[in-house]
Formats: C-alpha cells, structure tokens, sequence
C-alpha cells in the first residue's frame, strides 16, 4: 500500500435523543461537511481503493454521503476494529492492506493517535477531516496533509 486516507467521522447529533453512542446520527453541519469532502477528494484525484469504515452510525453516514457527492464507488468493509479496537488495531488495518490508498473512517482519540504513532505529527483531528499519510515500507509514514472540513465548505 501507498497511502491511508484517514477521515474522522463528521459532526454528529448529540440531541437527536440518541443514548447509544453507536448509533448517533450526523446532524446537519456534519452532513454538509461529509458531502464536501467526497466532492473534494474526487476533484483532487485522490478516490481510495479501498475504504474501511467503523460500524458506527455517524461514521457509514459520513462514508454514504461522501461517496454519493464525489460520485466514487470503491469497495467498502465494515471494520470493527475501528470502533472496537485499539490504536494498535487501526494501524494494523492501515499497514496490511493491499489496496494501494485505503480510508479508514474512525473516531477520535485513535485516529489521532495513529496518525501520530505513524508520522510522529502530534495534531488532533477535527470532525470530517481528512488525513493522508504516505506510507513507507517499514510501517511508518509522512502526513502529506491536512484537510480541515472549514476549508472545503460555506459557513
């Protein structure tokens, strides 16, 4: 593999009276913001082949809604991992996959923290944003950038 894409799941609804945390929902500004980065990785090229998404509800939606605005299609998988599993667990997924760029949509604090343990950049990841880390043949990598939702979208 080349590249991970990392992309934090956008803004979500914590009134929708939702006590689950699985399955809370994006609100209005995530939703918005979630379409503006599929459009703006499909006008940059950078499509993934593969993306691996939490099972979380705000996460397939940010997934759901980015695909259909940038008009992508590629393979997805549920990863429980992302969720479930540990910083650990997240590199894992992003240094064993064949795909040569692969997404992984998560949550904070690990995607932070992984991106940190690959690059060594110390940064928190906003609510859709999108990391892209070039990946080295011994697992670590270089964060090539940063893309904050407030750069792609109208306030």
């Amino acid at each position: 593999m080349s590249a991970v894409i990392f992309l934090r799941h956008a803004k979500s609804d914590w009134y929708a009276g939702i006590s689950n945390d699985l399955e809370r929902p994006l609100n209005k500004r995530g939703r918005r913001s979630a379409a503006a980065v599929g459009r703006f990785l499909a006008e940059a090229g950078h499509v993934p082949d593969l993306v691996l998404c939490s099972p979380a509800t705000r996460t397939r939606q940010t997934l759901e809604l980015a695909k259909e605005a940038g008009g992508w299609d590629c393979p997805t998988e549920t990863a429980e991992e992302l969720y479930y599993g540990s910083v650990n667990h997240m590199l894992a997924l992003a240094c064993q996959r064949r795909a040569p760029v692969t997404m992984l949509v998560g949550h904070e604090p690990t995607t932070s923290t992984a991106i940190g343990q690959l690059t060594g950049a110390d940064l928190r990841i906003p609510t859709a944003a999108l990391a892209w880390v070039s990946l080295n043949p011994d697992n670590t990598g270089q964060l090539d950038w940063l893309i904050p939702p407030r750069l792609l979208t109208d306030r």
